[in-house]
């Protein structure tokens, strides 16, 4: 079961070469997780604990990248995905992250507009790929 995060726009890292990165998850343990793996590799950003605040950060910041869980209460991964295309346009690359990593499920999130799905637990290898995917520059 998920655990309830509280609203934060916390720096992932200091560096200004890093990307920034907005990871959205109601589970604090996987936020947790997320900020040390990007602070790890060099990344700076903000954590959100549920759609609606990534869509204030969003308003008001501008990041490289967003990691969107999709099973989150209210206001799902789905909900924020169609609601940060409509603010963002295609310029900001949404990847999706989920546990249930198949194939309907990738083509279902594609379609809706997500750039990729990123399977969980979380690594830096796959984070790596993505943000390559993405044409992001990493430091070092």
């Amino acid at each position: 079961m998920a655990s309830t995060a509280h609203p934060t726009s916390a720096g992932l890292a200091t560096g200004d070469e890093g990307a920034r990165v907005l990871v959205v998850d109601d589970d604090v343990l996987n936020l947790r997780v997320a900020s040390r793996l990007l602070r790890e590799m060099g990344c700076r950003g903000a954590l959100a604990p549920d759609g609606r605040t990534a869509l204030d950060l969003v308003r008001k910041e501008a990041f490289d990248l967003v990691l969107l869980d999709i099973s989150m209460p209210e206001f799902n991964g789905q909900d924020t995905l169609l609601a940060l295309r409509e603010l963002a346009g295609q310029r900001l690359p949404i990847v999706m992250v989920t546990g249930h990593d198949d194939e309907a499920t990738r083509r279902h999130y594609l379609a809706l507009g997500a750039d990729g799905l990123l399977p969980k637990p979380l690594s830096i290898p796959a984070l790596r790929d993505v943000m390559r995917g993405a044409g992001l520059r990493m430091p070092g």
